[in-house]
């Protein structure tokens, strides 16, 4: 499709959180590509302030029908009809609904990835990655930028981008601020126990409150992060811990938490959004990998370090684990992970205390 024939194009987002983030190299490709277009990136409710700010997408809408069912998605779609038109929709999701959806709400030319039962959906069906490669699957980046080369856009490499604005950072230190705690007290570390895909994610809170007070005995400051679905783990992880610690779960929303990561010396965390946001920005991060591994999302683990255990029954990508005391992820001992973490940590601090040449 020519791009002197596309001015309004619809991206529907992927569903998580690092998904999404590892789709912000396809969507500097689109925007390279197509440099004169609207671009309009659709997303579920919960994900709104990971992007706002981009350069690579002018307008962030929520789609409000989000697991209420067809005829609510529906409705959505045809209001979307009656009050625009876009030339190009790109399906990011291998789903049937996003694709129900564009056709319904009259997307002129709808493209995506193959996928069983949503084929008559679409004007351009691509064959996936993986199966063009004989392979099992592809890094997220590299499956989102196979469709941005469908389409003629430049490759700008799989480096992840992400936004910050100054009313991010002042809404942080108010948040902040009535938790007793300024932007002063660093250096800072980030703890996020939480995994929204499910617990077979999750190393113990037990194991990262050992980390939390390792850390804090080295001079840092810890801050929990999660949810509000997740604040009872980070509750559990501030009640295990002897040193004070500062609980922000449920406390912020996606744009003070890019902030609060993007400034913090080390993240420790399950594989789960928060490392993916952490990957944008550069810094260091402690991840544990149970029910998963990295040959899913291999790229742009510069600043990484991965924990996980081998064991005949990983990876199984299961929610929940079905063995007796989740071995893959409670076997990993805190007192490795804090050993590596305090020698990020005493590094980041050498460096800084080093006098800069004139």
């Amino acid at each position: 499709m020519s791009e002197s024939a596309v001015s309004e194009i619809l991206v529907r987002g992927p569903n998580w959180l690092g998904d999404l983030v590892m789709a912000t190299p396809g969507l500097r490709s689109l925007r390279a590509g197509f440099p004169k277009a609207r671009i309009t990136l659709q997303i579920r409710p919960g994900l709104e302030g990971l992007l706002e700010g981009s350069p690579y997408v002018d307008e962030i809408k929520t789609l409000r029908s989000y697991h209420r069912g067809p005829l609510a998605l529906m409705s959505e779609a045809r209001q979307w009809k009656a009050s625009r038109r876009f030339d190009l929709g790109i399906c990011l999701p291998d789903s049937f609904s996003s694709a129900l959806f564009m056709k319904w709400a009259g997307v002129r030319k709808i493209v995506g990835y193959t996928h069983p039962g949503r084929g008559l959906l679409l004007d351009e069906a691509v064959e996936p990655l993986a199966r063009q490669q004989n392979q099992s699957w592809v890094a997220r980046e590299e499956h989102v930028l196979g469709l941005m080369r469908f389409l003629g856009c430049p490759d700008l490499g799989t480096g992840l981008s992400l936004p910050t604005a100054d009313e991010h950072h002042a809404e942080l230190v108010r948040v902040l601020e009535g938790m007793n705690f300024t932007m002063d007290d660093a250096p800072w570390v980030v703890l996020a126990p939480g995994a929204s895909y499910g617990s077979s994610k999750r190393w113990p809170p037990a194991h990262f409150a050992q980390v939390g007070d390792a850390l804090a005995g080295a001079g840092a400051r810890v801050l929990l992060v999660g949810t509000s679905e997740e604040s009872s783990l980070t509750q559990a992880v501030e009640n295990a811990m002897r040193a004070p610690v500062v609980d922000l779960g449920g406390r912020l929303d996606l744009a003070s938490l890019k902030v609060l990561i993007e400034k913090s010396r080390v993240l420790v965390a399950n594989d789960a959004g928060c490392r993916h946001i952490a990957a944008a920005f550069g810094i260091p991060s402690l991840i544990f990998f149970g029910s998963t591994t990295t040959e899913k999302t291999p790229l742009n683990l510069e600043a990484v370090q991965v924990f996980e255990r081998s064991l005949e029954c990983r990876p199984c990508y299961k929610r929940v684990c079905p063995r007796p005391g989740h071995p893959c992820l409670s076997g990993i001992p805190p007192a490795s992970v804090s050993e590596v973490a305090l020698e990020i940590l005493s590094k980041q601090v050498q460096t800084e205390s080093e006098p800069r040449l004139a």
